[in-house]
């Protein structure tokens, strides 16, 4: 049996058990993807992150699955896959759709450096009928790595209500983003389904948060803001927009180290 490391991270997390888990598997090399995709799906986390050493632009070369299909690009299991490889003061790493993401110190927290999700309004009956938001706003992408809609409510509470019907949300290939005007010590709530990629509701969520970055700092008229994703783990993502660039932070904790055994 071929032993292999294993690190499961809470990313956007203050302390074990909130946040976003992910699982960390860095590899000497590239695994075959069957494997890979039967490791994640193993896992049951909303990602299993693989790295593998790069030269040139980036430190390590990345890969995401879900329990069901690789992804394009995946924030929080970019940040975890930060906190256990940086060394110095940032880790870079080379993805096949989303480009060179960097990681980076901030104090006791990381950031990551991710590119924008821009959208323009759209219609969606079918999706908004499935989040039972009948008379919302939709905003469909138009550029960035991943198919995004968001959904913009009335306010928090109504976001935290929010009530999908799962099953008919997996026939709609988009990360659904509903969002709102925050409450008390944060500017933007939300929450994210995307079950159409093997993911329910995902707890925290890194590449909405580079949706949500050019579309509330627009709204709120400055270029940052303090976001809470209103998961039932829950977790606080700061977001920063830079030119074409999302810069989010978070902290990390480690919850398991160990072996996987294949």
């Amino acid at each position: 049996m071929t032993p292999l490391r294993f690190v499961q991270v809470d990313a956007f997390a203050d302390r074990p058990f909130t946040g976003n888990p992910a699982a960390v598997i860095p590899l000497d090399e590239w695994l075959p993807d069957e494997v890979m995709q039967a490791i994640a799906e193993e896992n049951n986390l909303s990602e299993t992150a693989f790295t593998v050493p790069a030269s040139g632009d980036a430190d390590y070369e990345l890969r995401w699955f879900t329990p069901t299909t690789e992804v394009a690009l995946c924030g929080h299991a970019t940040l975890a896959s930060g906190h256990v490889l940086i060394e110095g003061d940032i880790v870079r790493f080379r993805t096949r759709k989303a480009g060179v993401l960097i990681v980076g110190r901030d104090g006791d927290a990381l950031t990551l450096d991710l590119p924008v999700t821009l959208v323009k309004p759209g219609r969606h009956p079918g999706l908004l009928e499935a989040l039972g938001t009948p008379e919302a706003e939709v905003f469909i992408s138009y550029a960035g790595a991943e198919a995004t809609a968001i959904i913009l409510l009335k306010d928090e509470a109504a976001v935290r209500g929010c009530a999908p019907d799962m099953r008919a949300l997996r026939d709609i290939d988009l990360m659904a983003i509903v969002t709102a005007s925050g409450e008390g010590g944060h500017d933007v709530a939300s929450r994210v389904f995307v079950p159409a990629w093997g993911v329910d509701e995902d707890p925290v969520t890194g590449s909405a948060h580079a949706a949500l970055a050019a579309f509330w700092c627009e709204r709120l008229g400055r270029d940052s803001f303090t976001a809470w994703q209103a998961s039932r783990r829950g977790g606080r993502v700061g977001c920063r927009l830079l030119g074409d660039r999302a810069i989010l932070g978070g902290r990390c904790v480690t919850v398991i180290e160990g072996s996987l055994r294949l």
